[in-house]
């Protein structure tokens, strides 16, 4: 057996379809965000990061940095094991009482990425509860998708935020069987928002619990940045909330807030939280100093949707076709994915600006798209360079323009 012409051809397949992924070797600079320096084999150049997940900046906030600073020279680099053996610090039990607090719920469990929190969490709870069926949004992300796979139990797949087809779905099951309901509140590739209250309501109506993924909402949404759900003042009636570290707060890793029951079920019998070493008090002493100024400071969000109205505005305003987004994503289609990787590679190589081209799988074939993320610390002299790079890049390209 040949394996490494397997391995090749692999990655050949990928090749021809135009959705090889190529990293940018970039080095975030401190202080001047988002702002960063390229490495390439020919030198170094500064460029504009257009599509980074550190929503607010967070990543470079002097409190956030200072925590992470004095976390390492008190505690060390790393935790030094799993929760169970050795590797449950003092910024660990801190961290997870505010986030408990911040969602409103007796408690919170960290995990190394909100990957592993989703699919330690749902296969875990789907697990315990005999007979569990799960309903799926139909756009739930991959690693929802991998914790409803690894639960074994039956699952339900409903069409994307389609309240008629999941209680459809739920009427078929019988009453008595457990039930669980999961879904997103912001659905990171299109910016469209779940319909929480309403999923609530049926969840209420045929005894189902809810699993709502924030991920993309925690820190940007609510007076205290604890995700859609309190910004909808519906946060009591969601049973689990998940969330990340690694977006608006600018570290890393991932929780789960619910009650103390269910907590303490997932942290007993969860394997993707039992046998890996926990996050480095770095990272939990940056997060926890990011979660406390986001509960008490509006300002960030304030000028990050600011921001993102602009450019939504700035981008219709030119013709380029802005994909319907009522979040602070802002996906421009392309819809062919060797054209999408031919226009991030010519913003990136002629004008300093980093977009990663977004293709399958991670969204459907056919629309593949720019996915651009404005921040609070993008100026007007940086929006109006990349407006004209875009509309330069689908000039040359021949891309279609906005109908």
């Amino acid at each position: 057996m040949d394996y490494q012409s397997c391995f090749a051809a692999a990655v050949t397949r990928v090749k021809a379809e135009g959705r090889y992924r190529v990293f940018a070797d970039l080095a975030r600079r401190v202080g001047t965000f988002p702002m960063a320096v390229h490495h390439t084999p020919s030198g170094t150049r500064e460029i504009t990061i257009w599509c980074s997940n550190d929503y607010l900046g967070m990543g470079h906030h002097p409190a956030v940095v200072d925590g992470a600073t004095e976390a390492v020279r008190t505690y060390g680099a790393g935790a030094g094991g799993t929760r169970n053996i050795s590797g449950t610090t003092h910024l660990h039990v801190l961290l997870e009482q505010e986030l408990a607090s911040l969602h409103g719920k007796d408690a919170a469990l960290l995990f190394t990425s909100g990957f592993v929190a989703n699919e330690a969490a749902i296969s875990t709870i789907a697990r315990i509860l005999p007979g569990c069926v799960i309903f799926s949004d139909e756009l739930n992300h991959a690693s929802m998708i991998a914790g409803v796979r690894n639960a074994g139990c039956e699952k339900k797949i409903f069409r994307h935020n389609d309240l008629a087809h999941l209680e459809e779905l739920l009427r078929s099951v019988a009453p008595e069987r457990p039930k669980l309901i999961a879904f997103e509140s912001v659905y990171s590739m299109d910016g469209d928002f779940g319909p929480i209250r309403e999923i609530c309501d049926l969840a209420d109506r045929y005894g189902a619990i809810t699993y709502l993924d924030e991920v993309h909402a925690v820190g940007m949404y609510g007076p205290h940045g604890a995700g859609v759900a309190e910004r909808d003042g519906v946060m009591d009636r969601v049973t689990v909330i998940q969330g990340t570290l690694a977006k608006a707060f600018g570290c890393m890793g991932g929780y789960i807030a619910a009650s103390d029951a269910l907590i303490d079920a997932v942290r007993s019998h969860a394997p993707g939280f039992i046998f890996t070493t926990s996050l480095a008090p770095a990272v939990a002493g940056g997060a926890l100093a990011s979660v406390r100024h986001l509960r008490a400071s509006q300002a960030e969000r304030d000028r990050q949707q600011e921001r993102a109205a602009m450019l939504k505005a700035r981008l219709h305003a030119a013709g380029l076709p802005v994909m319907p987004s009522s979040s602070h994503i802002v996906p421009v289609l392309v819809g062919d994915p060797v054209r999408c990787k031919q226009a991030s590679d010519l913003l990136l190589d002629e004008f300093a600006i980093y977009i990663q081209p977004i293709n399958f799988p991670t969204v459907p074939r056919g629309t593949e798209r720019l996915r651009i993320t404005p921040g609070p610390l993008h100026d007007d002299a940086a929006m109006d360079r990349l407006v004209e790079a875009l509309l330069e890049v689908w000039g040359r390209l021949a891309l279609q323009k906005a109908a």
